[in-house]
């Protein structure tokens, strides 16, 4: 048994040919995290801490749909979601902010500080006012980027997940996007120490052009995020197919019910969502790591304490 850690940046359809100005941002933000996340774990720290801190960073990321990066609603407008739980099945979660930097610890409040585990849109807010959590004008969080991609979705009148190639209306010259890249995806992070003590965060802004209330699956414990005595689980993609799929949960039930190993209940539930809908990231209460997906690709990073590391964006056959 020993400490591991993964974290994830979105999945999506990413395609191969990213320019690097686009891949490196993020890659190295996901190095500096899982940096932070280790440092974290050897110094003993609890992993529901470390999650809540790479996830914060995470958030504090432009680059990212979460927090500083979170996309926009139709009407142009954040609602960020977020959720935190470790593996005695304590947890809290938040969605519709328009104002906290950062949902995670806010939704970490709602499990610590309330007998509830979900709050929402002004109760949430409130409660951020009342805790005395880091807020500001929303205007923070409206990237001048976030506004091109609304504007394409609209343009194409859909409804897109991370990374969703740009409307055939918008050239890459009208954008400066170009190859297909969003340059944002949810965040998450899973965690487990050498007890066996496990944690798992996600956080996002959603979808692009959502509709205003619409509540993905980030926050809902069992789809986006779960954990308990046999590991922690952190999904992203497209949030409806992941609700359907309680993938986060299954992941679990499988090693649970089924006797799984982790590896294999992980790629199960993703198997089990139809293609190009969601990938996530998992620990055990062993020490083991999974991170499988069906997108094109999925931002994500991981490291173990026999010394394994990984930060990857596609398939391991493939090249860049």
């Amino acid at each position: 048994m020993g400490w591991a850690i993964a974290l994830h940046g979105g999945a999506g359809d990413i395609p191969l040919s990213l320019s690097l100005d686009r891949r490196q941002p993020r890659e190295e933000t996901l190095r500096r995290c899982l940096q932070i996340g280790v440092q974290a774990l050897k110094e003993q720290k609890p992993p529901l801490d470390v999650v809540e801190l790479v996830v914060r960073e995470l958030e504090n990321c432009p680059h990212f749909n979460a927090g500083r990066g979170s996309v926009l609603t139709t009407n142009g407008t954040v609602e960020m979601e977020a959720s935190i739980m470790d593996g005695k099945k304590r947890c809290g979660a938040v969605s519709g902010l328009t104002t906290v930097v950062n949902a995670i610890s806010l939704a970490r409040l709602v499990m610590e500080k309330t007998p509830h585990i979900y709050l929402a849109f002004d109760g949430a807010e409130a409660f951020a006012r009342e805790q005395g959590v880091e807020t500001t004008d929303p205007s923070y969080f409206i990237t001048p980027h976030n506004i091109e991609r609304l504007k394409q979705a609209k343009e194409a009148n859909s409804v897109q997940i991370d990374y969703t190639r740009p409307s055939p209306q918008a050239t890459v010259q009208e954008t400066g996007i170009g190859n297909g890249d969003s340059q944002i995806g949810t965040v998450g992070c899973v965690a487990v120490d050498n007890h066996g003590n496990l944690a798992a965060a996600t956080s996002t802004g959603g979808l692009v052009n959502k509709m205003v209330g619409r509540i993905g699956d980030t926050p809902l414990i069992g789809a986006g995020t779960y954990a308990n005595h046999l590991c922690a689980v952190s999904a992203t993609g497209k949030g409806e197919a992941i609700i359907r799929g309680t993938v986060a949960r299954d992941v679990a039930a499988l090693m649970e019910f089924k006797g799984l190993s982790l590896e294999e209940a992980a790629a199960y539930a993703v198997e089990s969502v139809p293609k190009g809908n969601v990938g996530l990231i998992a620990v055990s209460a062993s020490g083991e790591v999974a991170m499988p997906f069906n997108t094109t690709g999925m931002f994500r990073a991981c490291a173990t304490e026999d010394g394994y590391s990984e930060i990857a964006i596609w398939p391991s056959n493939m090249t860049e």
